[in-house]
């Protein structure tokens, strides 16, 4: 019989599959996505059930809304174990959390449109928030995780403490004016209103508002919360 090597699991023993898995210990801060590596022995096809379990909570999540979904139903949409949605993400709220960390990548530019200078950092800031949501691509994802956010108070919490740790606070540190978290703030409060009155519940005429009218009637607002002392 050949010797197992050293740290090699017993026969029948896997690492976590998409059938029969068993969940790997909780760990990392409630309600943030856990970051790991692929485990050692995980076959090739690992990667791609994550991203079949992200792309599945967001869709549950939009559908069922947050309350009315659940880990077991994230995993039958994207036909896989349960257990390999508690091994990748943990709970409920980790899934939710990394569905929007996922979700608002795009959005995660935002600073960096910011940083470039206070010469028309609104119609920048404007043109650059309305183009990531006028692209089908990441407009779904986003109404996902905000109709989610809209109907339930955790998931709401966990939307508000992404904005403020990864866009928010980043962009106030650019800022060079008195009060530069509120201002942050309120220019994000135009931005979210538009998108959740143009795209979430398409109040006319903004939900079939041509794009630079908005820009031209909003950036002298932006430009105003983000650089007028």
């Amino acid at each position: 019989m050949t010797a197992r090597a050293k740290g090699e699991p017993p026969a029948g023993q896997d690492h976590v599959s998409e059938a029969g898995s068993q969940a790997a210990p909780k760990g990392g801060p409630k309600g943030e996505p856990r970051r790991r590596g692929r485990p050692s022995g995980t076959r090739a096809g690992a990667t791609d059930s994550r991203d079949r379990i992200l792309v599945a909570a967001r869709a549950e999540f939009s559908a069922r809304g947050y309350d009315k979904t659940s880990v077991r139903s994230i995993a039958k949409a994207a036909e896989v174990d349960p257990a390999l949605v508690h091994h990748y993400f943990g709970t409920k709220e980790q899934v939710f959390a990394a569905a929007i960390e996922t979700s608002f990548e795009p959005a995660l530019n935002v600073p960096d449109v910011v940083g470039q200078g206070p010469d028309g950092i609104g119609e920048r800031l404007s043109r650059y928030f309305l183009g990531v949501w006028e692209n089908p691509a990441t407009r779904g994802p986003l109404l996902a995780v905000v109709r989610s956010a809209l109907t339930h108070e955790t998931a709401a919490a966990v939307l508000r403490g992404f904005l403020l740790r990864m866009l928010l606070e980043r962009i106030a540190e650019d800022l060079r004016v008195p009060d530069p978290k509120l201002r942050a703030e309120l220019a994000a409060s135009q931005m979210v209103g538009i998108a959740i009155l143009r795209y979430v519940i398409k109040v006319e005429p903004l939900a079939s508002a041509d794009v630079e009218d908005i820009v031209a009637l909003v950036a002298p607002t932006l430009q105003r919360y983000l650089t007028e002392g």
